[in-house]
C-alpha cells in the first residue's frame, strides 16, 4: 500500500480522525463517568498501537532513549492525558458542536507557545490566519 506523502495528507487524515473522535466520544460518554471513559480510550490506544509498532518493525527499547527524549514526550503524555480529560469533561457537559471548535483553539494556542517557546515566527499572513481561527472560535463559541 503506498501511504500519501508529505504533510498535508496527514494532516487531513488526522482532522478527519479527529472529528469522527469527538462524534464517538460524545455518544460513547451518555451515562459515563467521563474520567473512566478517557481511561477506556486510553487503554484501547495503547492495546492497538502496541501491536501495530511491533507488527511494523518500528519497536525498540524507549529506555534506551536520551533521557530529554523521555522527559518531553513524558511532559507531552502528561499534557495529553489532561487535554482527553478536560475534553471528555466538556463533551459531556456541552455539544460536540460545540465542544470540538472550542478544542481547535489550541490551533492558536500553539502558534503562541511555539513562537515563545520554539522561536518560529509566522509571517504576517500567518498571524492572519490564526486570528481568523481565534475569531472562529469566539464566533462558535459565543453564539448559543
Amino acid at each position: 500500500m503506498n501511504w500519501p506523502a508529505g504533510w498535508l495528507p496527514w494532516a487531513l487524515l488526522s482532522a478527519s480522525f479527529a472529528a469522527l473522535t469527538a462524534v464517538f466520544a460524545k455518544i460513547g460518554i451518555r451515562g459515563v463517568d467521563s474520567d473512566l471513559a478517557t481511561l477506556v480510550r486510553t487503554a484501547v490506544i495503547l492495546l492497538v498501537l502496541t501491536p501495530f509498532v511491533w507488527l511494523t518493525g518500528k519497536w525498540s527499547n524507549p529506555l534506551a532513549l536520551p533521557g530529554r527524549t523521555l522527559l518531553f514526550l513524558a511532559l507531552s503524555a502528561l499534557a495529553t492525558g489532561a487535554s482527553w480529560v478536560c475534553y471528555f469533561r466538556a463533551l459531556q457537559l456541552g455539544q460536540a458542536s460545540q465542544v470540538a471548535p472550542v478544542d481547535k483553539l489550541s490551533v492558536v494556542l500553539v502558534a503562541v507557545f511555539a513562537f515563545a517557546l520554539l522561536g518560529e515566527r509566522p509571517s504576517l499572513q500567518e498571524w492572519a490566519g490564526i486570528g481568523l481561527v481565534a475569531a472562529g472560535v469566539l464566533l462558535l463559541a459565543l453564539a448559543r
